[in-house]
């Protein structure tokens, strides 16, 4: 069983908040790796004749990589606000 205990200074709420955006952040960097290890690897297929739309790919890449940097901004923003909620109780 998972014993967690409240950091001082910190309420539970906020440890949680804490847990979720680590691993969220780290979830939207995993799909953006993938994206950009597809890319990549067609771009190398590319310079030998193969099927594969290179450009689509990193078209992708991109917007997976943009989508993860806004989703992950938003995530530390959230975490931001219970952080200082936490120290205006403190």
């Amino acid at each position: 069983m998972v014993d967690i205990k409240e950091e001082e200074g910190k309420s539970m709420g906020t440890i949680v908040i804490e847990v979720i955006a680590g691993l969220m952040s780290a979830a939207f960097a995993f799909v953006a790796a993938l994206a950009w290890n597809t890319a990549i690897q067609t771009a190398i297929t590319q310079l030998f004749p193969n099927e594969g739309d290179l450009t689509g790919l990193f078209v992708y890449a991109i917007l997976v990589t943009i989508l993860a940097v806004v989703a992950i901004i938003g995530i530390a923003r959230v975490l931001a606000k219970y952080q200082a909620r936490d120290k205006k109780k403190a």
